[in-house]
């Protein structure tokens, strides 16, 4: 991402100094989506039943410099999660290559996937010095490992979506569905939109989504004319969705991709026409089921700017033979943060108020800052549905306002 850096903002991969005088090795990047979607099939508690109490630590650690940082991922779970993490540990293990002599050393530990390990991990690494603990994935491991962290004062950047295991000295650096719904309500706002509908799933994703829309709009001063949350059945609330959009001039779907497909269906079934509103959506549309969907041309969704990613990517290729999972530019901008900070900020590096600085850092997926709640906010592009992919209509922000 290029042009003017916030005074105090910690560009990560750069070689241009800041006010800051940090110098950070690797070209620095924007990115793309696939997103929510990716993480939520890790970061819940899913996969976590039936495991054993950890596994047994085989000692690794990567780089050799005097900051100890520790790295806890579900190496050896089974399925998605096992591979997300393994190429999770390879994006940080780039990041540290990247990086020009970076002063830090990880300490990787494997959770298995479980709480216990979790915990278990989170111990061995602080017992071996680490000053910060990067992870755990799974919501369900967060507060095993934040019970050990916060007697100690120690700072812990996990990357579970879950905003309700985020708080005091647990920050999340992931994507949060609430960045999505801010960035699309100020966007459809600032082209007239004012009357919202809104159809979401009846789960947990729908519940944050409800709360960050309902929010957002009012911030606005905008309306919500209609908001129907479906389960098996969308049949029923589609119609009552149907019936109300005369009234409204834009309409959110917050839901993966076959999700939104369906969902827009059943609206056209019940008697809506589609191309008379504009349809909003989260980055969870960043999928070919949606670009495919005749219905949804032309829909605006909020997401990371794509180039950052394909940058990336291309790296990730070159280097490991094989493509990253989507979440891997979360470990890799965590460890070139903690090496940025390490660099620059002396004993405050991991304080919480350097890492909730309100210029915010920027990483592969663009500009990103914790919040003082454990959240964090990004500065997101707004992206056009086109057959066979998506068009940014907005770019990422340059800089956080005041």
């Amino acid at each position: 991402m290029e042009g003017p850096h916030h005074r105090n903002s910690l560009p990560l991969g750069t070689t241009r100094r800041t006010a800051l005088g940090l110098i950070v090795g690797a070209p620095l990047l924007t990115a793309c989506s696939g997103i929510q979607q990716s993480l939520s099939q890790f970061s819940n508690d899913q996969g976590q039943k039936d495991l054993p109490a950890g596994p047994q630590q085989q000692p690794q650690s990567v780089g050799t410099g005097q900051v100890k940082i520790g790295l806890i991922l579900p190496l050896s779970a089974s399925g998605n999660a096992g591979l997300a993490a393994q190429s999770m540990r390879n994006a940080a293990e780039m990041a540290l290559a990247e990086f020009q002599n970076p002063n830090i050393q990880l300490l990787i530990k494997d959770d298995g996937g479980s709480p216990q390990g979790a915990s278990q991990g989170a111990q061995q690494a602080l017992s071996e010095g680490a000053e910060i603990i990067l992870g755990p994935l799974f919501a369900g491991s967060v507060p095993a490992v934040a019970q050990l962290t916060r007697p100690r004062g120690t700072s812990v950047i996990a990357f579970s979506t879950d905003s309700s295991v985020a708080g005091r000295g647990v920050y999340l650096l992931s994507f949060l569905p609430e960045s999505d719904i801010n960035r699309i309500v100020d966007y459809s706002s600032g082209i007239g939109k004012r009357s919202f509908a809104a159809m979401v799933p009846d789960n947990a994703y729908g519940n944050v989504v409800e709360a960050a829309f309902k929010q957002a709009v009012g911030r606005k001063n905008g309306r919500v004319v209609a908001f129907e949350k479906y389960g098996a059945d969308r049949a029923t609330p589609a119609r009552t969705v149907a019936q109300a959009l005369g009234q409204a001039d834009a309409l959110l779907i917050a839901d993966d991709g076959d999700s939104v497909v369906a969902t827009a269906d059943a609206l056209t079934a019940a008697g809506a026409n589609l191309r008379n509103i504009q349809l909003l959506g989260t980055g969870l549309w960043d999928n070919p089921r949606v670009f495919a969907s005749p219905v949804l041309q032309g829909g605006l969704y909020a997401a990371p700017d794509p180039s950052g990613f394909r940058s990336f990517a291309g790296r990730y290729r070159t280097k490991y033979g094989g493509e990253p999972v989507r979440t891997a530019t979360l470990a890799y901008d965590a460890v070139a943060l903690m090496a940025a900070l390490a660099r620059t900020q002396g004993a405050q590096r991991f304080a919480p108020e350097t890492l909730t600085n309100p210029s915010g850092f920027a990483g592969i997926d663009g500009l990103f800052r914790f919040r003082s709640d454990g959240t964090n906010e990004r500065g997101l592009a707004v992206m056009k549905v086109a057959s066979g992919g998506s068009t940014p209509v907005a770019g990422s922000p340059k800089s956080f306002g005041a």
